[in-house]
């Protein structure tokens, strides 16, 4: 099944800078092939359920390798089946609608 998340990693007890973190996350992301779009607050990622599940599994554990005592995350997960929707085409259904 494809499968939608937007996906917030956020390490605690290692100080008030993450993104070193975050960087590694996404080192995971890219090294998995799976489609995905950083931003501000977290990332948008897409894909077979049992990838992309796999791939927020692997990010926890690279930040506990990394130091971090506690991960928490948050997660939207989205599936759909009337029809196959990627992440940039619910992006350009809403830029359409603002032309």
């Amino acid at each position: 099944m494809q499968v939608m998340i937007d996906l917030c990693v956020v390490p605690m007890g290692v100080g008030v800078s993450v993104s070193r973190y975050v960087a590694a996350c996404q080192e995971e992301i890219e090294s998995a092939g799976l489609s995905h779009h950083m931003h501000a607050y977290g990332t948008n990622i897409e894909g077979e359920w049992e990838a992309v599940f796999a791939v927020v599994r692997r990010c926890h554990e690279r930040v506990h390798e990394m130091g971090a005592p506690r991960v928490t995350t948050s997660m939207r997960v989205g599936t759909r089946t009337d029809r196959e929707q990627g992440l940039e085409d619910k992006i350009e259904s809403v830029h359409r609608l603002r032309q």
